[in-house]
């Protein structure tokens, strides 16, 4: 598209579910500038369980390179050197895919980037409009994230959101062999994901309500194999909540706990050979759907509903509207996560029978939930 920019500086914070979010921005970037080196500025993990954007980006062609530095650093040493590291760089565009903080906050930011000597600004989002997920009709229907990303890009061309090629993660060869080879004791079967972890206490559905969904579904579904994804600080709450499987499945019906034994892009190689994914709203599940794997997913009500939803119209979210929905908290103690603790086990089975009992024969859009 733009012959004199050979340097692109693309600005995105956050981890793996962030990242994953961004594809379709990512990938309309390297198509309006193929011929220039892509780097991402982005943020060191700040959490053990967050895999950094490298990891999941990982030889996709996406990006080139990486900056980082630390959120919310003060420390005036370290943001000099951030500022020298891309001054020395000399990026000729910058493409903002921040997350909105608000108009004060993009303006402070484009400032920097100007500091850093680079002119042209792209998705800076400087207005209200560009801060919002818009409502997408008259009920109030907010449009995702990736779509407000991709938005306000528009002077880079149009992208088709719900084309999969948009969430391409171009997975390697070795990618898709490592997957193969950790799911050889499924023999064949087919294969439930499961991903029970979470880094924010708000979001968390509880190990005693996991363990009675599967021993349900063990059940139900006992030809079925069982694989749980997460980090390696999720493996011992997976394997408790397998437990119930394994009671009610048929004797030697396969589980296999592949927390923190997998990249993030191997784990999506994984999620790509299920059936279904069922966890919380969470990296695995943005993984999940980027792969086209139908999800089951079970949100917490603080965020706004539809916004961080897995994108397209084969899933199935769980979502509870309450009074204090939107509430943004991490820890939630006033009200004992009353959003969750409302969503029953059996509702969760519903969900879940509807897409494995009839996905085959019922027009994938169909089940796409509403839920609010």
């Amino acid at each position: 598209m733009d012959d004199e920019a050979r340097r692109v500086l693309i600005y995105r914070l956050g981890s793996l579910g962030d990242t994953v979010v961004a594809l379709p921005a990512l990938h309309l970037v390297a198509r309006a500038f193929p011929d220039a080196e892509r780097r991402l500025l982005t943020n060191f993990p700040v959490n053990v369980k967050a895999p950094a954007a490298a990891a999941v980006l990982g030889a996709s062609g996406l990006v080139h390179g990486y900056f980082r530095y630390s959120v919310g650093s003060r420390s005036l040493l370290e943001l000099l050197r951030l500022w020298w590291a891309l001054v020395w760089w000399r990026p000729n565009v910058l493409v903002y895919l921040g997350a909105a903080r608000g108009t004060d906050s993009a303006r402070r930011d484009a400032w920097f980037f100007r500091a850093c000597g680079v002119s042209r600004q792209i998705g800076v989002p400087l207005t209200p409009e560009m801060q919002a997920n818009l409502p997408l009709d008259t009920e109030g229907v907010l449009e995702p994230e990736c779509n407000r990303l991709v938005r306000n890009l528009s002077t880079l061309g149009a992208i088709t959101i719900e084309d999969p090629s948009s969430w391409d993660l171009k997975l390697t060869a070795a990618e898709r062999f490592a997957a193969d080879q950790v799911l050889l004791p499924a023999c064949g079967r087919p294969l439930l994901a499961v991903s029970v972890g979470t880094k924010v206490q708000a979001k968390d559905w509880g190990g005693e309500n996991w363990k009675a969904l599967l021993t349900a579904l063990g059940k139900l579904y006992p030809t079925y194999a069982l694989a749980l994804l997460g980090a390696p600080e999720e493996s011992e709450v997976s394997d408790f909540v397998a437990g119930g499987w394994r009671e009610s499945a048929e004797q030697g019906s396969p589980v296999i706990n592949l927390c923190g034994r997998l990249t993030p892009r191997e784990s999506a190689a994984c999620l790509a050979l299920s059936h279904l994914f069922l966890g919380h709203d969470s990296g695995p599940m943005h993984l999940a759907a980027a792969v086209q794997t139908p999800c089951v997913a079970i949100f917490a009500a603080r965020n706004l509903p539809r916004v961080w939803y897995p994108f397209g119209p084969h899933h199935r979210v769980i979502y509870h509207a309450v009074a204090c929905a939107g509430c943004q908290l991490e820890v939630c103690e006033v009200e004992r996560k009353r959003c969750l603790t409302s969503i029953r086990v059996a509702e969760v089975l519903a969900a879940v029978r509807q897409v494995l009992d009839h996905g085959s024969q019922v027009d994938a859009r169909l089940l796409s939930s509403r839920n609010t």
